[in-house]
């Protein structure tokens, strides 16, 4: 997996997942301290540095905002999302989107994240970007995203969501 081409800046995310006791899952989110959304719940990532592919920022940023430490081997490609944002196009966007099951370390908190863990099937979709409701669920049982999602005036709200999903690449 390689960066796009030049053009929007380029971000990370990874959905941190591990198996509880009774067979389920929780994915570890965090609420935004600072800086773009601000106070909405989030997965941990940033954005890519010069040079850097995303699974090696992801891994990067991942350890930055929560001490945990991955390997990029370990990492599941989820997708790359385009969010594009007309009323205000600094925040439009390129997010290349891992999980990962494997980590070592003890999360600690930084200044970017409160970090919690949330069952998988109570996922707090109302307090995240409006988007993720759309291809998240999906996502996270392994069905790969090419998506492109258009905010409106409010700068919250998806107006447009014109890719559907694809099928994940297979190797």
């Amino acid at each position: 997996m390689t960066a796009s081409k030049p053009g929007l800046p380029e971000v990370c995310v990874c959905y941190i997942l591990r198996e509880t006791a009774d067979g389920g899952y929780e994915v570890l989110l965090g609420e935004k301290k600072k800086g773009l959304g601000l106070g909405k719940m989030v997965g941990p990532g940033g954005k890519l540095e010069p040079g850097e592919t995303p699974a090696q920022a992801v891994v990067r940023e991942v350890f930055e905002e929560s001490g945990l430490r991955l390997r990029e081997n370990d990492l599941t490609a989820l997708g790359r999302i385009r969010y594009e944002f007309p009323f205000r196009p600094a925040w439009s966007q390129i997010s290349w989107v891992f999980a990962t099951q494997a980590w070592a370390g003890d999360i600690v908190e930084s200044d970017e994240l409160l970090l919690r863990w949330h069952p998988v099937d109570e996922i707090p979709f109302d307090r995240m970007w409006d988007d993720a409701k759309h291809w998240l669920p999906s996502a996270l049982v392994g069905d790969y995203q090419e998506r492109r999602f258009v905010f409106g005036p409010d700068l919250s709200t998806v107006m447009a969501d014109d890719l559907p999903v694809t099928p994940a690449p297979r190797g």
